[in-house]
Formats: structure tokens, C-alpha cells, sequence
């Protein structure tokens, strides 16, 4: 395989309680569900976002008396990029209602807005499905509930460790995988005109909480709950 340039990289190695390096990443709050019925206010609290100090990014979901918290981390205006391959070591968190995922948008989003910037949905993880982690496209004709999936099933929960979670994206085409193995891919040719994945796209990482997809909360669901990043690195193909 021929080598691979790596053009950026947040190792997750800051001291412990610091919060998300800000030269990569913004806090985005709210708490009107973003348009999936989602439960968490996302904060820029150090509660819910920063640095173990043993290497890891964690982002958390807490519970208290009046609702739930959780963060958002975005990379727009900071980092973007058009093709090359992503790669995230990450520790998703169990339990029924959580939501972890880690995705793209295109960056010119604020002239064209969603769904024709693009999404590229490079992990999900639901605590209803343990064994599973999908990916998804959304672009004209193809967004929301109607994205295009594909999912991959393995033997034991995926919280159980960290694994390696990673897209290749060509002009052409776009893979997924986890820990190496392929497991969906979708072409330009598949798609024709709905294509937009040729521009310049910005990092999320977010743990919601319920919501359409999340769904409902687990009464032995554990908070906190935390989604553990490792690395996120990109690499040029």
C-alpha cells in the first residue's frame, strides 16, 4: 500500500481537565433538539467536553434534576477538507438512548444549507444496538430519515473497547470501515447529480441523548456517559 500523508491530527493528548484545543475545535450549544427530538442541552461547560490526561477526548453526557447535558464539538472555519482518508480511535459509551456519533458537513453550508452542502455520517453508534455501527450519506434527495446506510454487525458491544473507526473519500467514492475491514461504500455513479461530496467539509463529534433515532432513555442507563476519543487523524490519498 502506498504510504499515506497525514495532513492533520488531534492526538488527545492535552493535560488533564483541559478543555478541547481550541485551535481545532468550537463548542456548538443549544438545546432545541437540532431537528431529531434530542433530549441534551449541548454546553460549553468542561463538564462535558475535555482531557483525561491519559490521552483521550472525552465528551459527556450527564444527568441531573432538570434534564441532560452534553457537548458538540465542530471543526468549521478551523480544519476542513475535500477527500482523503479519516480515521478515529474511539470508545463509544453503552446504554439505551445514547447516540454517539462522529461526521462531516460541508463548509459551505451557510450559503447552501442542508441537506445540499452534504453530510457524511462517518460512525453512529446506538446504545439500543451495541453490536452495530453505521455510516451515511445525506444529499439532495437522500437526507433524514431517507440517508443513505450501511451498517456492519460485530460479536460483542462496541463499548467494550476502543476500535477504528474510518471512511476513504475519493472523487468518486467513499468507503467506510471499522477497524480495517470495508463495509459499505458509495459511488458517484450510484448517485449521478445528487453527488455533492466535492468541496471542503468540517469535523463534528457529538454524544446525544434520545431523540428519533437515540430513542427513549434506559431506566438502567448509566450517567455520566462517555464518548472516548483516542486520535482523529486525515490522511491525503
Amino acid at each position: 500500500m502506498p504510504a499515506r500523508h497525514l495532513i492533520w491530527s488531534d492526538e488527545c493528548d492535552r493535560p488533564a481537565g483541559t478543555p478541547p484545543n481550541p485551535r481545532w475545535w468550537t463548542h456548538e450549544v443549544g438545546g432545541h433538539g437540532w431537528g431529531n427530538g434530542e433530549l441534551q442541552t449541548y454546553t460549553a461547560d468542561p463538564g462535558n467536553a475535555g482531557h483525561d490526561g491519559q490521552g483521550h477526548l472525552v465528551i459527556r453526557a450527564n444527568r441531573d434534576g432538570t434534564g441532560f447535558t452534553s457537548a458538540r464539538l465542530i471543526s468549521k472555519q478551523k480544519f476542513e477538507f475535500a477527500h482523503g482518508r479519516l480515521e478515529c480511535r474511539a470508545k463509544v459509551p453503552a446504554g439505551q438512548g445514547l447516540w454517539s456519533a462522529l461526521w462531516l458537513l460541508g463548509g459551505n453550508i451557510d450559503a447552501v444549507a442542508w441537506p445540499a452542502c452534504g453530510e457524511i455520517d462517518v460512525m453512529e453508534h446506538l446504545g439500543s444496538r451495541p453490536e452495530r455501527v453505521f455510516g451515511t450519506l445525506h444529499c439532495p434527495g437522500h437526507s433524514g430519515r431517507d440517508g443513505i446506510s450501511g451498517d456492519h454487525i460485530v460479536r460483542a458491544p462496541l463499548s467494550g473497547t476502543f476500535h477504528l473507526y474510518a471512511i476513504d473519500w475519493r472523487p468518486d467514492r467513499i468507503t467506510w470501515s471499522l477497524d480495517g475491514l470495508d463495509y459499505f461504500s458509495l459511488t458517484e455513479a450510484a448517485l449521478g447529480a445528487a453527488w455533492v461530496f466535492d468541496h471542503p467539509f468540517y469535523i463534528l463529534i457529538n454524544l446525544a441523548v434520545g431523540g428519533w433515532l437515540g430513542g427513549d432513555v434506559g431506566a438502567d442507563t448509566v450517567f455520566p456517559a462517555d464518548l472516548m476519543i483516542d486520535f482523529i487523524r486525515v490522511y491525503e490519498n
